[in-house]
């Protein structure tokens, strides 16, 4: 089945501040679309997983959204599969209801690879169909790809602090974290959505770090921070109770409007610091203007301070 559609509600868990849904829900929407795609066409996750030994995998996924989600909003997703070899291409699209017309909310283009378990129980053979998604480790991505994201290579350590490492010389917050087992699937590895949770954290977390953190815009100004694009890709396998090193830099400033940053994430294997994922975020703040609505808004000289690194602690590093 190459188009399929589904409708979907956002998580409550997303709804943080007033009723609107944040950057990481709206993409957990675009992966429920993907997932539901692959039950339509004969292809379930679970079944692929307990009858072919398949580990369903979004690799790639990037995402602009157009229109800002509420809580009680329903969305409709229409999936769309893209012929080409490697990952299972897909592109999602949500469109929701507003004063009584339809209007596109959200577009992203998504990579499925379909990882062979690892752990050696009986399975059938693979479906023809899959065959040409079928990978036997996560790695890295054609070069279409890292031409639009950034290519990674491994770094060496020796004796120095990796998150002392990654931040020199750089307008950049690193962070260790060790991976717990509900960031992962398949019983090894970290999935998209631990990803996008990190993504998330480590911009509270930098923010934090420069003086400007979410609750001190909230309170002193009525701010929030919004997203309108971001993306992840997978260059590797993090696995679980690993220690991941994730380093957030500024790379661009737009007009005091939005900025963006890139995230990249490694593990520390045999002295080396090696790429597992990479991505960027586009970040905005808004005002709060009512319990409804918000609307965006230049960067004052604190916010703009914090993060070119011309303010707040700059440290640069954190832990877990």
């Amino acid at each position: 089945m190459t188009t399929t559609t589904v409708s979907l509600r956002p998580r409550y868990e997303g709804s943080n501040i007033c009723t609107w849904i944040g950057f990481k829900h709206v993409n957990y929407m675009v992966e429920e679309a993907v997932l539901d795609h692959l039950r339509q066409s004969g292809f379930p996750a679970g079944a692929l997983y307990e009858r072919f030994g398949l580990c369903t995998d979004i690799t790639d996924l990037d995402t602009k959204i157009l229109t800002a989600f509420h809580i009680d909003d329903l969305a409709r997703a229409t999936v769309k599969r893209v012929d080409g070899e490697g990952p299972l291409r897909l592109v999602v699209e949500l469109t929701v209801e507003r004063d009584g017309k339809t209007v596109k909310a959200v577009k992203s283009k998504v990579a499925v690879s379909f990882r062979l378990d690892p752990h050696g129980f009986d399975a059938e053979p693979v479906p023809t169909e899959l065959r040409p998604h079928v990978v036997e480790e996560i790695g890295t991505p054609g070069a279409a790809v890292l031409d639009k994201v950034g290519a990674l290579e491994p770094i060496a350590v020796g004796d120095a602090d990796p998150l002392d490492v990654l931040t020199a010389g750089r307008n950049a917050f690193a962070w260790a974290w060790r991976i717990p087992y509900f960031y992962c699937h398949f019983t090894e590895r970290v999935q998209m959505s631990g990803y996008l949770r990190q993504m998330e954290e480590i911009l509270d977390l930098f923010v934090e770090d420069r003086g400007a953190s979410i609750k001190t815009l909230l309170d002193e100004q009525n701010w929030i921070p919004v997203v309108p694009k971001s993306r992840i890709t997978f260059l590797g396998e993090a696995n679980m109770e690993e220690t991941l090193y994730t380093v957030f830099t500024v790379e661009e400033v737009f007009k005091r409007y939005t900025f963006t940053a890139r995230m990249d994430c490694y593990v520390l294997r045999d002295g080396e610091l090696v790429p597992t994922a990479t991505g960027r975020i586009t970040h905005g703040w808004a005002v709060i203007e009512n319990r409804k609505d918000w609307s965006l808004v230049d960067f004052d000289d604190r916010l703009i301070g914090a993060i070119t690194g011309k303010a707040g602690s700059l440290s640069g590093r954190g832990a877990s």
